[in-house]
């Protein structure tokens, strides 16, 4: 497709080698593949996958035929400056399967710089996802050259390609001549090029995420004969589970006459293993690992599971040969689970897969699990095991080094088994990514997050993490924003679990307390009231020895109340035991009233009814579909986790917003200029004020001028230029915009009254006072600071508060992570403490949010498009009845080390 792009030396001066091009990227169907500039040693290989290619794809890529390049051609396909000429290959292997290069056309004046594309995808690898993966990597690589647009000329018949282009999700204009299509796009992102993008993400994950997850065949490496170690458990687990397909065993170490291995073939080496196979469990030394993963290769393996310890855990030669290994199998197609995995499980009837070192299948359920440590791993499951709850799917992610809870969670949206999530993390590797991952599961199915590493212990090694200098209440805030239920260790992930896998999710806070003890019907609603519920019928309690039918009755009263949305129930036996006929007409009465209920019945966890009951909050069991009502230990338990089912449910039903896009904001002209002065402000990044007025009017936002005066004079002649009456205040430091500290005197409305107020502050304040300035009065009202912060690992973070007290004293801040909606932005000024004082607190007048609101939404816009400033703060920003006006504003840029969740798709490596 497309003409061939002229003979060109490189540019003197040129980038040899854009290594951050360089990125492993998952496909279509689930494989991986790698992209990476051309180099001019690709001579050798681009001419085999010329050659290889179909005479009409040949035909299609330079409209006429040409079986084979010449030296002349080959050069000029691969010797290119990375800048006006920029190529990159897509390689599986040793092979290069896609190629995708622009030819920038002579810049002019004041027009965006246009670049002819051209592509080409190998016959044999068409069909999964090659040539939109290399258009949004070309398109990224473009845009940092400062290309905006890519035109195309492509031939009618070449549909695949030109559906590239119009399912991307830009603006394609088209246009026909002399036989030929003519296409023509604007590379920066928009609304639909992203969400294209992010929904192909999503699938091609979750398709990775199968392979791993439902293997036709496995073969276990490292598969000992001695029942102690990690192979022979591993192996035992995968026979005994009764998985549903074919298992292999590599044991380097077999004595020639081995055939077999607790009843599965046995062979000394990969290569005596029958291809096909689809998932490889790896349980050899390290110093093995990467020769073992080429060696998979070529058995056609699409995942690994990599349980051996001795990697980016023991420190920086681990940390290596981990990078080895996952280079290697991104490489060839493949995915890596671990290494320091415990394994993964599928409990599907038709799978039945237990490749982990948990030494049974757990039973049958609809709760995805996810975990990291493998000590963790054993926890969680036997949490899951006591309480008799069913999972779906788990994955033990050990060192992350590829697969992590993001992944699982874009398996388990589209996974039909799977009705709530849990994940337990030790630390978060892109947690801009996880927000928005975990904001669209959480709209159709619960997520349970428990977050360790709340203290200063750091991460846990052999965790690839960026350091990050927010604190951890940005991460809960955005947890909050992305609808997570956030609990604080694995006891209170499988109660809340309880709740929301087995229960129709909570329609209002309303609840009723039923039970046959007083004093644990008191602790219920004390403790309802506590978390914010409110308790409408009762506390109900029938008297300590009344028999089912009053217990019952009592129930169904509850359940029948058109005011109650929940019920907690509590029962005390009057025996040591509980009473299973009692429990079990609980549990049928509470499912047959339709709502949500939970339980006391002291000394058990789980109450199971004898009937079958239809629903769509049933179980699966045997076959069977049996439903079942959650019990904890204590009634503070029950309503705890209650609580939190009531709060997800009040947030999916909510109104998720709309991004915010403010009118006025134009963001090509903030890059251009933050472009230029990244080349001209100093070390520390600090832009003067002339400048960040101009930044600032990019995004539609209006900087309260002022000027500084060392003398009486020149501050009465600056109050003349503005007008009266004026604010005198010091420039900078803790006591700017501090009346309270004598670093502000506001209303002056004369020269002699601003003479006076000069003459104060410079004899109180001494040395403070040798910078002043004069700016015109704005309009009174509560100063507030809006800010935002380009973190390494979190990326952009929007900070609210009001200042004074409760933001110097009280810490009362709020965090948002962009992209931010309505909803979010009105959220975020809404959930700090002292936010009354801005709705109307005490007879106090009602000030302008809305303004409020959009000068945030304004700043979020522009931290989320460019990562290049790395600390805005506006500061006060004084909101009146009337409008919102920004008073001082200090601006920090600096080279931005690269977001984490980037504007392609690209796999940790």
């Amino acid at each position: 497709m497309g003409t061939q792009p002229p003979a060109a030396a490189p540019t003197a001066g040129a980038e040899p080698y854009p290594t951050r091009w360089e990125a492993d990227v998952v496909l279509r169907d689930g494989g991986t593949a790698h992209v990476r500039p051309i180099t001019p040693a690709d001579a050798d290989a681009v001419a085999r996958f010329h050659e290889r290619q179909s005479d009409e794809s040949r035909y299609l890529r330079f409209f006429a035929p040409m079986p084979r390049l010449s030296a002349r051609d080959l050069q000029r396909f691969t010797v290119v400056d990375h800048d006006e000429r920029v190529a990159l290959v897509a390689t599986v292997g040793d092979d290069i399967v896609g190629i995708a290069r622009y030819d920038a056309a002579p810049r002019r004046q004041g027009r965006p710089v246009e670049a002819e594309v051209a592509f080409n995808i190998s016959d044999a690898h068409q069909g999964r996802g090659l040539g939109s993966v290399l258009l949004e990597h070309l398109a990224a690589a473009a845009r940092e050259r400062g290309v905006g647009r890519f035109t195309a000329d492509v031939l009618p018949q070449n549909g695949k390609m030109i559906n590239v282009f119009r399912e991307a999700g830009y603006e394609v204009r088209q246009g026909y001549s002399d036989g030929v299509l003519e296409v023509s796009f604007a590379i920066d992102p928009t609304e639909r090029s992203v969400d294209v993008m992010r929904a192909r993400e999503q699938r091609a994950e979750a398709r990775s995420m199968a392979s791993l997850l439902a293997p036709a065949s496995v073969v276990v490496v490292g598969a000992s004969r001695n029942p102690g170690t990690v192979g022979h458990r591993l192996l035992a687990d995968i026979v005994s589970g009764g998985f549903r397909g074919s298992v292999h065993a590599v044991n380097a170490d077999a004595l020639p006459d081995e055939r077999e291995l607790l009843g599965v073939p046995l062979a000394r080496s990969l290569r005596d293993v029958p291809a096909p196979v689809d998932l490889a469990v790896i349980a050899v030394p390290p110093s093995c690992a990467v020769a073992t993963v080429a060696e998979c290769a070529a058995l056609g393996v699409r995942g690994l599971v990599v349980v051996s310890s001795g990697f980016a855990e023991t420190g920086p030669h681990g940390l290596v040969l981990q990078r080895e290994l996952v280079r290697a199998a991104h490489a060839n197609g493949m995915r890596v689970v671990g290494p320091n995995s415990f394994g993964l499980i599928n409990t599907d009837p038709e799978v039945r897969l237990n490749a982990s070192l948990n030494t049974e299948l757990p039973a049958a359920g609809r709760f995805g699990l996810f975990s990291q440590s493998g000590a963790l791993g054993v926890a969680v499951l036997s949490s899951a095991a006591r309480r008799g709850l069913g999972v779906s799917t788990f994955v033990s992610a050990g060192n992350r080094a590829d697969v992590s809870g993001n992944d699982c969670m874009h398996f388990w949206a589209e996974d039909e088994r799977t009705t709530a999530v849990g994940l337990y993390l030790e630390s978060v590797g892109n947690p801009r990514k996880f927000s928005r991952v975990a904001r669209s599961l959480s709209r159709r199915k619960p997520v349970v997050v428990v977050k360790s590493g709340m203290s200063s212990f750091g991460v846990p090694p052999g965790h690839a993490v960026r350091p990050s200098r927010v604190p951890f209440a940005a991460f809960d805030a955005m947890l909050r924003q992305a609808g997570v239920i956030r609990v604080e260790n694995v006891h209170q992930l499988f109660d809340v679990a309880q709740v929301v896998v087995d229960q129709p999710l909570p329609t209002g806070d309303r609840v009723a307390v039923v039970g046959n003890s007083d004093a644990l019907a008191t602790l219920a609603a004390d403790a309802a009231v506590s978390w914010g519920l409110r308790v409408v019928h009762g506390p109900t309690s029938v008297h300590p020895e009344a028999g089912v039918e009053e217990v019952v009755r009592a129930l169904e009263d509850a359940m029948a109340d058109p005011e109650v949305d929940a019920v907690v129930a509590s029962y005390v036996p009057p025996t040591a035991t509980v009473d299973t006929a009692v429990a079990a007409a609980v549990a049928e009465a509470a499912l047959r009233g339709g709502k949500t209920c939970v339980t006391c019945f002291l000394g058990t966890r789980t109450v199971r009814s004898t009937e079958t009951l239809p629903g769509p909050t049933a179980a699966q069991s045997d076959g069977r579909v049996h439903r079942v009502v959650p019990s904890y230990p204590t009634p503070e338990d029950a309503v705890r986790a209650l609580a939190s089912a009531v709060r997800y449910a009040e947030w999916r039903r909510r109104d998720p917003g709309r991004v915010v896009a403010p009118e006025g904001v134009d963001l090509p002209a903030a890059r251009e200029l933050v472009k230029r002065l990244l080349a001209a402000v100093p070390d520390d990044g600090e832009l003067d004020r002339d400048s960040v007025a101009a930044l600032l009017a990019t995004a539609g936002l209006h900087l309260w001028p002022r000027e500084e005066v060392s003398t009486r004079e020149q501050a009465v002649a600056a109050a003349l230029r503005f007008g009266w009456p004026v604010a005198l205040k010091t420039a900078g430091g803790e006591l700017s915009e501090r009346q309270d500290l004598r670093g502000v005197r506001l209303g002056l409305g004369s020269a002699a009254a601003l003479s006076a107020a000069f003459d104060e502050m410079r004899e109180a304040l001494g040395p403070d006072a040798t910078r002043l300035v004069v700016q015109p009065m704005a309009p009174l009202g509560v100063p507030c600071q809006v800010r935002s912060m380009e973190d390494p690992l979190f990326g952009p973070v929007v900070s609210f508060g009001l200042e004074g007290d409760p933001l110097d004293l009280l810490d009362d801040i709020a965090y948002r992570i962009p992209p931010l909606t309505d909803v979010d932005v009105s959220e975020l000024v809404r959930c700090v403490k002292a936010s009354p004082r801005l709705l109307g607190h005490r007879g106090a007048p009602v000030l302008d949010v809305p303004a409020l609101e959009d000068v945030i939404a304004r700043v979020a816009v522009l931290a989320d498009a460019l990562p290049e400033i790395a600390d805005l703060k506006l500061g006060p920003v004084l909101v009146a009845e009337r409008g919102a006006s920004v008073l001082d504003a200090a601006v920090r840029v600096a080279t931005p080390p690269g977001r984490a969740d980037a504007d392609r798709r690209v796999l940790p490596s």
